[in-house]
């Protein structure tokens, strides 16, 4: 057809809007997707896939995340700090009872893009493991 045409978002003209989740007893993988597709704008009928169209969501109650079967003490996450005999493998277990946020900042990492466009998606989040957070100001949006 002629004269018709595709829209696509600009940077600077994309309205950024908060979103607040609680954590507790949601499965951790359901909850990823959730704040992920947020993240990317994909829930806006406005998304660009080369723009970053997405909104800030804070997470809390991080510490209170579900999870099924035995992942707390089998799944596990590893990192390598480089050097001979570096590797460090810790338990979901483990992880939760240290820093609760990790858990849930790594999954929701693993479901953006790995470019430059997922890490500024990548700040546009926060997580608390309680539920006092300091974004009371931006009055978020509750999502169930």
């Amino acid at each position: 057809m002629i004269g018709t045409r595709s829209f696509m978002a600009k940077g600077e003209e994309v309205e950024r809007k908060w979103y607040i989740i609680d954590a507790e007893n949601k499965p951790l993988g359901r909850l990823a997707v959730q704040v992920a597709r947020i993240l990317s704008g994909k829930h806006k009928p406005t998304y660009t896939p080369h723009v970053d169209t997405g909104d800030f969501v804070v997470v809390i109650n991080a510490e209170k995340v579900g999870l099924t079967g035995n992942k707390l003490t089998q799944s596990t996450i590893s990192k390598h700090s480089g050097h001979p005999g570096g590797l460090k493998v810790l338990t979901y277990k483990q992880i939760l009872e240290r820093r609760p946020e990790r858990l849930v900042e790594r999954v929701v990492w693993g479901m953006l893009p790995k470019t430059k466009l997922g890490r500024d998606m990548y700040r546009k989040l926060k997580v608390y493991a309680g539920a006092a957070h300091p974004h009371a100001a931006q009055k978020p949006e509750q999502i169930d």
